[in-house]
């Protein structure tokens, strides 16, 4: 496997958690380990898609890293719009 592989593999494979510990009631949609494997996931998973330009990846997994790194952004803020 390349490097390009193994950033994908590790973002998609933190994505896939937070799904899981999710879903098992480990974690929340709120708490920040949910939200951390999520953004840095997503940004993984996008980083790989752009170096072997796969658009399709890239818009997918562009779009989860922002609409994740706003949740972390709200969550550090103590919004109370997250909560």
């Amino acid at each position: 496997m390349t490097n390009t592989d193994w950033i994908g593999f590790i973002g998609v494979f933190q994505i896939l958690l937070a799904y899981f510990l999710n879903v098992t009631g480990k974690v929340t949609h709120k708490d920040l380990s949910f939200i951390l494997l999520n953004t840095i996931g997503a940004g993984m998973a996008c980083l790989a898609s752009i170096l072997i330009h796969y658009v399709p990846f890239i818009i997918l997994e562009g779009a989860w890293t922002l609409v994740s790194l706003i949740s972390l952004l709200k969550f550090l803020s103590g919004s109370k719009h997250y909560q």
